[in-house]
């Protein structure tokens, strides 16, 4: 008899590891968006801008800029970049950007109407062009 208790207890914990692996293996499949999902490439842009921050961290990197208008009003924009190997390998490193360094971002405008951008590009101080490791396609960068 107790083997079938013991078989009983094993198919009941058997169900519940297949319980927790399905929502916590959805969870992170919906909590990583697509380009789609967030951004619209139909509205690309091009901001000019003083870097505030760089965080070269995971899922995917950002850049914090703020602008100035012909009036001077500064607006400040959060650049989302792709993942930190996706950056290296297009040649970024940790103090590629440096708080007060005037740069030229490309991307694409968020769909919710925040401001938000997926990069596309960067032109650093020293008149570089880097990859910022995110495409609308999302395709990785090459």
């Amino acid at each position: 008899m107790p083997q079938a208790s013991d078989d009983a207890l094993n198919m009941r914990n058997r169900h519940w590891l297949i319980v927790f692996g399905i929502a916590f293996g959805t969870a992170s499949a919906v909590a990583h968006h697509s380009f789609n999902a967030e951004y619209d490439f139909a509205k690309p842009v091009s901001l000019s801008g003083v870097v505030i921050k760089w965080e070269l961290i995971n899922p995917h990197g950002w850049i914090t800029l703020d602008t100035k208008d012909a009036q001077g009003v500064v607006t400040r924009w959060m650049i989302e970049t792709g993942n930190p190997n996706a950056l290296i390998r297009a040649g970024w490193r940790k103090d590629s950007l440096k708080q007060g360094d005037e740069v030229i971002v490309e991307g694409y405008r968020s769909k919710d109407g925040s401001n938000t951008v997926n990069g596309s590009s960067v032109r650093l101080p020293d008149g570089r062009k880097l990859l910022s490791g995110s495409s609308k396609d999302g395709s990785a960068v090459k």
